[in-house]
């Protein structure tokens, strides 16, 4: 895999602590800078990973023999930090969602172009997701029969708790309240079964808690194959994780903590006589990657290519998120993702 990989770090507390221990799982990046506003957070990354304290985020690009940033940061921030890293030529990784306006995603994209660094996401790697794998396998040789549709929804009660002055309640920053935060993962999986989305109608309700970004969101999406289906967000609810594929064959379900039968999957087949119709626990086998977008970011910089997950994928995801915006704030008519850029840089890679 080659040599170590010395990083910068923004960013280094909360999910920045989980994201630390995965680079320091890897074995494959040497964390010689970082910076957070919170000195103790700083104290903390010091003794763990013996990473020298920056004083502004400024100080910490201008460490001499960086050679990338690794960025745990709000959303917010996300574009600021990228385009300032990439501009002294600092390679990236981000965390996901990419970042919070289509205006900011031209400007990454841009920059990108220019200056040619790798930059790599925080999102799931699902190549080496059991789960997505079989999921993947399932749809592919024709167990589901041909795919008529599917149903996402991904739900939890993070909009009842929301701080004043954060970032995720303010509806500039948050675009679809869960669909942005969370949705963007589903976004990421559905194109990973079924290719890029094209289309998006979307509404959304707001007036359910006091935050100013969206409680729920409802989404149909178009994807450039003809296949369509529905990702619903809800950010005022319980805990809900799943995913229905529906085929003409059978259909497959996705439970990620309630499934009754005590597995991940499960699959209902087709009975065209009529006849009852259980649905049976499908065995997965293994444990996902969860450094392997880590993994992917260091390899496209030591041995060339794409990283995986990467901008492509997460360009498309925030996409297909500021086109449902646009469409509820239309009433819901349909919005082409296209009209956002991003999709063109997502087909340009394929």
């Amino acid at each position: 895999m080659g040599a170590k990989l010395k990083t910068g770090m923004v960013g280094v507390g909360h999910f920045g602590g989980y994201r630390r221990a995965r680079m320091r799982e890897t074995g494959l990046f040497e964390l010689a800078a970082a910076w957070d506003l919170n000195p103790k957070m700083l104290q903390l990354c010091e003794r763990q990973d013996g990473a020298r304290p920056a004083g502004s985020f400024e100080e910490l690009l201008a460490m001499p023999g960086l050679e990338a940033l690794v960025i745990s940061t709000g959303a917010k921030f996300h574009a600021d930090q990228i385009v300032a890293a990439a501009e002294r030529g600092l390679h990236v990784f981000v965390e996901k969602p990419l970042c919070s306006t289509p205006g900011e995603l031209s400007l990454i994209l841009e920059t990108q172009r220019r200056t040619g660094v790798v930059i790599g996401v925080g999102h799931n790697d699902l190549r080496h997701d059991p789960v997505a794998q079989t999921t993947k396998r399932l749809i592919d040789d024709g167990t589901l029969g041909r795919v008529a549709t599917f149903e996402k929804t991904t739900a939890h009660s993070g909009g009842l708790k929301m701080d004043p002055g954060e970032w995720r309640a303010d509806p500039e920053k948050n675009p679809g309240g869960m669909l942005f935060q969370c949705g963007v993962h589903g976004v990421h999986e559905l194109c990973f079964y079924f290719g890029p989305v094209t289309h998006v109608t979307s509404m959304m309700r707001y007036d359910v808690h006091a935050t100013r970004t969206a409680d729920v969101a409802l989404c149909h999406l178009r994807f450039a194959s003809g296949l369509v289906g529905t990702l619903n967000a809800y950010h005022v609810t319980p805990y809900r994780h799943t995913l229905s594929i529906f085929g003409t064959r059978g259909n497959l379900y996705r439970d990620e903590r309630h499934f009754e039968e005590g597995t991940k999957l499960g699959l209902q087949v087709t009975k065209l006589d009529g006849g009852y119709e259980p649905i049976a626990p499908v065995p997965v086998e293994g444990e996902a990657d969860l450094c392997g977008n880590l993994r992917g970011f260091h390899r496209a910089i030591r041995e060339g290519g794409a990283p995986y997950p990467g901008l492509r994928e997460a360009a498309h995801a925030v996409a297909v998120v500021f086109a449902a915006e646009a469409s509820a704030k239309q009433g819901g008519a349909p919005v082409a993702v296209e009209a956002f850029e991003a999709v063109k840089e997502f087909a340009a890679a394929k």
